[in-house]
């Protein structure tokens, strides 16, 4: 039974609360394929999404997913909100909180931000981000495809490749696999592959070609240039060449593997469009099943009494 108000890591969910979100997410989906858009099962409660860096799918697909469910969706704009004017963030979120959101779903820069907003509101609180530290919808929306394609992750490899380092995701997305039982193996430039990362069932590699013929599915990450330190990598163009996942370099391949990415893309450098388009690709699936995924959280978050 989801016992869960908030979701603020995806290491405070078991096995069986993530398989909970799928099965209902399937069904989201399964409805969804047959036309079906509008659920009332939100009809009663109302979400702000605060997002203090920019984001395209994230923040769309969790006010779609509400809006498919009925709910009142707010997105609070900080370019325009008294934030300018020099209200401090606390203020804000208790303002924002006395109007009886039910949802805050947040994305911040600061690593916790999600920890604190949620320890200082009565809404319940979804983080979509923050910092370098965890993504967690992103997490159950990619173990998400993989089973929904692959059937289950019990012992699949999957390879996460590219900007570790700055990673939210590859954060998440570890712990992730690892409770349901794949096999994960990380692979950058050693100036972005932190050596803290290896665990139990963590690889580490620095070799992309050892990646790609180790793995079933390669996840792509996005070369962070916002958060870059000068020098970590030579150019982008020596990137591309060394981790960049081609036709050519998959061709070498003798078997195989499917291609995800969180998005957004830099194409040309962490991966070609022909790649993200070819029909190894999941990119666009994971996009179609993050909106699913976040409805069968959304409800499940509901159940449980603010």
């Amino acid at each position: 039974m989801w016992k869960h108000k908030h979701l603020l890591e995806i290491s405070y969910l078991s096995a069986q609360d993530i398989e909970s979100v799928f099965t209902l997410a399937e069904r989201f989906l399964n409805f969804m394929n047959r036309g079906v858009r509008k659920f009332p099962a939100l009809k009663d409660f109302s979400m702000v999404t605060l997002f203090f860096e920019p984001s395209t799918r994230t923040r769309i697909s969790f006010e779609l997913a509400a809006r498919n469910l009925s709910a009142n969706v707010i997105h609070f704009d900080t370019s325009s909100s008294s934030l300018q004017k020099g209200e401090t963030l606390y203020d804000t979120l208790k303002t924002l909180d006395a109007m009886g959101f039910d949802f805050m779903v947040v994305r911040h820069k600061w690593i916790g931000a999600a920890h604190w907003v949620a320890q200082n509101v009565s809404a319940r609180v979804i983080n979509a981000g923050d910092g370098t530290h965890a993504h967690p919808t992103q997490a159950l929306l990619d173990a998400f495809t993989i089973k929904y394609f692959l059937g289950t992750l019990q012992d699949v490899r999957i390879a996460i490749v590219g900007d570790i380092l700055h990673s939210r995701v590859a954060r998440s997305d570890a712990v992730a696999f690892l409770k349901l039982g794949a096999e994960v193996m990380l692979c950058g430039p050693p100036a972005l592959l932190p050596s803290q990362m290896k665990r139990e069932n963590i690889l580490l590699t620095y070799d992309l070609d050892e990646a790609l013929n180790w793995a079933d599915v390669v996840i792509a990450l996005r070369l962070q240039k916002e958060r870059q330190k000068q020098g970590l990598i030579p150019s982008l163009k020596a990137y591309n060449r060394d981790y960049g996942l081609t036709p050519e370099r998959l061709a070498k391949i003798d078997k195989k593997i499917w291609i995800m990415h969180p998005g957004p893309m830099n194409p040309g450098v962490e991966i070609e469009t022909a790649v993200a388009e070819s029909n190894v690709s999941w990119i666009l699936s994971q996009v179609k099943h993050g909106v699913a995924v976040r409805m069968a959280l959304l409800y499940l978050l509901a159940q449980v009494k603010n």
